[in-house]
């Protein structure tokens, strides 16, 4: 297991992980099974994040589940290692966003917690500079990459949320990676944003419509962690996964 140098502030032993997407660009792979149970070098998406948060010494993952969920519990469980593992149900994951998966979790979790997306490949020693709260995982833009930037302020921290759409990059602006690390209190906050989003009918929307209304009246504050953009790589299409292959061979798992 590692050993993370001394720091005062909490820390995440908790993982929430949304995985009830249909995932259905990485069709036909995902027609009968899980996004995260495709494999990607001759191991699952889901493998490899286990082992990599297991190595950190995380004792829970708490997973939001929906698109063939069965298929997921059976891999699972209920605990691999010293991870203890729980599950939530969406049960209108077809008609709803990655929102509604997180105001899912909102009793479920009351601790620091670790948010990752289930479609993610990235190098274990990068996970560790995001084990310190309040942290966002952010990457220099490429051409492959799509969806939400930051920016950041003069003091480097998130200025602002760029929703939906690629920014032009230059060197303030850069691509959210999909993991956050969020103290206790700050959970909490989020939480009590997301319901006033839900009561409001706004489950189509992403959460990063939250945080980016957070940044912005000062509720929430995220420090970035830099992710190197060969370090990582999000699983949208099978393109996606033939990319990710060469930067992730059989020989690179963790």
């Amino acid at each position: 297991m590692r050993h993370l140098s001394d720091v005062r502030e909490e820390r995440p032993t908790t993982a929430l992980l949304l995985a009830a997407g249909m995932g259905s660009r990485l069709a036909p792979l995902t027609d009968e099974t899980a996004k995260c149970l495709v494999g990607l070098s001759g191991i699952s998406i889901l493998e490899r994040l286990l082992r990599i948060l297991g190595s950190y010494g995380f004792t829970r993952l708490v997973v939001v589940i929906g698109h063939e969920a069965d298929s997921i519990q059976d891999y699972l469980g209920d605990r691999s290692g010293d991870i203890e593992i729980s599950y939530i149900t969406s049960s209108c994951y077809r008609t709803t966003n990655n929102i509604y998966s997180l105001w899912l979790a909102r009793k479920a979790i009351d601790e620091p917690v670790l948010l990752i997306e289930s479609d993610l490949v990235f190098n274990e020693e990068l996970l560790e500079e995001m084990l310190r709260p309040d942290r966002i995982a952010v990457s220099r833009q490429l051409p492959w990459m799509k969806g939400t930037t930051v920016s950041l302020d003069s003091t480097s921290g998130v200025g602002a949320f760029c929703l939906g759409e690629m920014s032009r990059p230059d060197a303030t602006h850069y691509k959210t990676v999909n993991i956050y690390s969020f103290s206790r209190a700050t959970w909490c906050s989020i939480c009590e944003r997301l319901d006033t989003y839900i009561a409001a009918k706004r489950t189509g929307d992403y959460y990063e419509s939250v945080f980016a209304e957070m940044i912005a009246d000062g509720t929430l504050t995220l420090e970035p962690v830099l992710f190197e953009a060969d370090g990582w790589y999000e699983i949208d299409t099978l393109e996606d996964l033939a990319a990710a292959e060469l930067i992730f061979p059989p020989h690179s798992r963790p």
